[in-house]
Parts: C-alpha cells; structure tokens; sequence
C-alpha cells in the first residue's frame, strides 16, 4: 500500500528543533529565488542514523529536479541536482558525487550570505538554459 502524502509543514514539525530555523530559512531563499519553481516533498521518514541526510523537498522546473533541501541532527543542507556544471569560485560547494554537489548550513545566517544566494540563482539559471 503507498504512504500518503506528507506535507511539508508536517515533515517541519518533525525535524529537530535545532535545525528547524535552519531548514525555514533555506526553503524561503529557494521560493524567493524560484517563486514558480514545483516544490516536490520527499516521502521520507527520520533516518534512523544520526550521520543520514533526512531529505525534505526538492524545487523542480519543468520536471527537472533543481535544488533540493535536507537535514541531519546538527545541521542542514542545500544540494544541487547539477552541482558539478555549477560555477562556484567560493569553494561552499561539497561532494564528489557524478553530478550534485551541497553546501553546508549551520545556521539561518548560512543561508542568508549572497554567496548562497547566487549558486541558487545559477543553478535555476542552469535549468533554464537545458530546455
């Protein structure tokens, strides 16, 4: 039987409340940067492993998964389905995967630098530009 969907107040009032403020903060640069963008959340339950990523929702254009939002017990993370093809001259953007790429959030203030901002910005550009 399928699970129902969960939306995403309700997997936010489920997440630690440390990193609560956190998660808050980047999903609203990601609705400021992509207003239109489908906002798509993930299925997912609390990992049972304090070091996995409990992924929350993901931001799609066109169909195109594009920049998705998770957290651990202790901090948050962006990540970016096309991080690899991301111009990142500030050295945020982590991983070694084929193609995504995150950035670290340790806080709400994490979110709100520019240099975040802008990768956001490139990487719905970047969708834009694979029509």
């Amino acid at each position: 039987m399928p699970r129902a969907e969960t939306s995403l107040s309700e997997q936010l009032t489920k997440i630690p409340a440390a990193v609560r403020p956190t998660v808050k903060a980047a999903i609203k640069t990601v609705k400021e940067v992509a207003p239109k963008a489908d906002e798509i959340t993930y299925r997912s339950r609390p990992p049972r492993s304090p070091s996995a990523m409990w992924k929350l929702v993901r931001y799609a254009v066109d169909g195109t998964n594009v920049v998705g939002v998770g957290t651990f017990t202790s901090h948050s993370a962006l990540f970016f389905y096309r991080g690899r093809e991301l111009d990142d001259g500030s050295g945020l953007l982590q991983g070694s995967g084929k193609d995504s790429r995150f950035i670290t959030l340790r806080g709400p203030a994490d979110v709100e630098r520019q240099v975040v901002k802008r990768l956001v910005r490139k990487a719905f550009k970047l969708a834009a530009t694979a029509k």
